[in-house]
């Protein structure tokens, strides 16, 4: 497959997953379709060599494991990558709409973490997420809405009223950033009833509601040489895309292979479905007691073990080169980002550094290095945070984009497939750690 037919798979994968919600939903779905099993938390679990199964937790989370044929009786060790599925956006409140002057009717939204504002004006959004809806009289489920088009926008006040607009604007969210939702044809109560609709429900049936703002812009590939690819959410489902298709295309009798999806990064990761939580160990030690190991076996099992944490990266701006480390960043198209920080908010350190690029170099994907300016304090990630519930060498990864945070960003055509061929190779190699003194793989 070519770089451009990659990318197209990857803008196709976040036209599926509108929400946090959907994307677990789409990776669910690929998971079935290569013969995965879902396995529930409520109940008791079955599971021997050579098993391929799934968890979700919160409809947002999703953990996939697979079981080697061949693991050995004396003990064993875990290959494991993670990304995250959620991406800054604003979250409509419980109640959702606020009166305007001249009859107009607007949403009133919150932020969810920490997006650039000025990118969500004046683009037409649309909304999805999850509702609770009542199907009987002692019954409330879960039902995916998407609208089909485009339902709100939040207007930027013109130049003529804001002369100083070109010289920068601090929105007030509060004010700002409510969407307009109509000009006076909708009155209050529409936008549950519009939810209802899409969930197939009568509107007094709505019972709760995770709905946020989208940006439906189409992904595309772009430039005279399709060197771009640009879309919403590329942070994290660039990663999330590439992990995925590694997993389910590779093979390693000799381990067990995880891949997990964490909801929530972009808040804190502190949710029963977040990266904090300890869904990854609940899975782990269940996996382990239902192949009859101990929990001592457990705990050697994880000594011995390795998670890529991916999350993507900053390429250098074209315009502002000066926001970088001269000597420690990445370019668009240039392979995969280790990320690394003394302040140890990326998992990196020597001997994970090793361990991956060992293996890219193997597999033939170029390495690259991020890391932030020493004067400026950078972000952290899931890698760090998941190593509080589940302690292994860890190495923090991702792919160079510009705009991150934007509600449409841009990163490389080439990268996509560079993470997952790294990826596969990892999932395959058999890799063998010795405390922190040596591996071989």
């Amino acid at each position: 497959m070519t770089d451009i037919e990659l990318s197209q798979e990857l803008c196709a994968f976040i036209e599926q997953s509108p929400s946090m919600f959907h994307v677990a939903a789409s990776i669910s779905r690929r998971l079935e379709s290569a013969g995965f099993r879902r396995l529930s938390e409520q109940d008791a679990w079955a599971v021997a060599p050579g098993d391929a199964c799934y968890v979700v937790r919160n409809n947002s989370s999703v953990i996939a494991f697979k079981v080697g044929s061949e693991l050995p009786a004396d003990g064993y060790h875990l290959q494991m990558a993670a990304a995250h599925n959620d991406s800054p956006t604003f979250k409509v409140k419980h109640v959702p709409e606020l009166d305007g002057p001249q009859d107009t009717l607007r949403l009133d939204v919150e932020a969810y973490g920490g997006m650039i504002d000025s990118t969500w004006l004046d683009r037409p959004l649309g909304i999805a997420g999850r509702v609770l809806v009542r199907t009987a009289e002692n019954r409330i489920e879960s039902r995916l809405v998407a609208s089909e088009g485009d339902v709100a926008l939040i207007p930027n006040v013109a130049i003529h009223q804001n002369r100083e607009a070109n010289k920068g604007v601090a929105y007030n969210r509060q004010i700002d950033l409510c969407p307009l939702f109509s000009a006076g044809a909708l009155k209050r109560g529409a936008f549950d009833a519009m939810l209802a609709k899409l969930a197939g429900v009568r509107p007094e049936d709505l019972v709760a509601k995770d709905v946020f703002l989208v940006n439906r812009t189409a992904p595309r590939v772009w430039g005279w040489a399709d060197e771009f690819v640009s879309a919403p959410k590329l942070d994290d489902l660039q990663c999330n895309f590439a992990a995925l298709e590694a997993f389910v295309s590779a093979e390693n009798p000799a381990c067990i292979t995880v891949l997990a999806c964490f909801d929530n990064e972009e808040v804190g990761s502190g949710t029963k479905q977040g990266a904090l939580s300890t869904f990854l160990h609940d899975v782990l030690s269940r996996v382990n007691a239902a192949l009859g190991r101990t929990d001592g076996d457990l705990v050697r099992a994880l000594a011995g073990s390795f998670l890529v944490s991916c999350d993507n990266s900053h390429a250098v701006h074209p315009n502002h080169p000066e926001l970088f480390d001269a000597a420690n960043c990445g370019r668009l198209n240039g392979g995969v980002v280790v990320k690394e920080a003394a302040s140890e908010k990326y998992t990196t350190d020597a001997f994970s550094r090793a361990v991956f690029t060992a293996i890219c170099e193997r597999a033939g994907v170029p390495v690259q290095t991020f890391a932030n300016r020493s004067d400026n304090a950078g972000g952290s990630t899931l890698g760090n945070l998941s190593n509080q519930q589940v302690s292994v060498h860890s190495v923090d990864v991702g792919l160079a984009q510009l705009a991150m945070h934007s509600s449409y960003e841009t990163a490389g055509v080439a990268d996509t497939g560079h993470l997952m061929r790294a990826l596969k190779a990892f999932y395959e190699a058999d890799i063998h750690i010795d405390g922190a003194d040596a591996f071989t793989y």
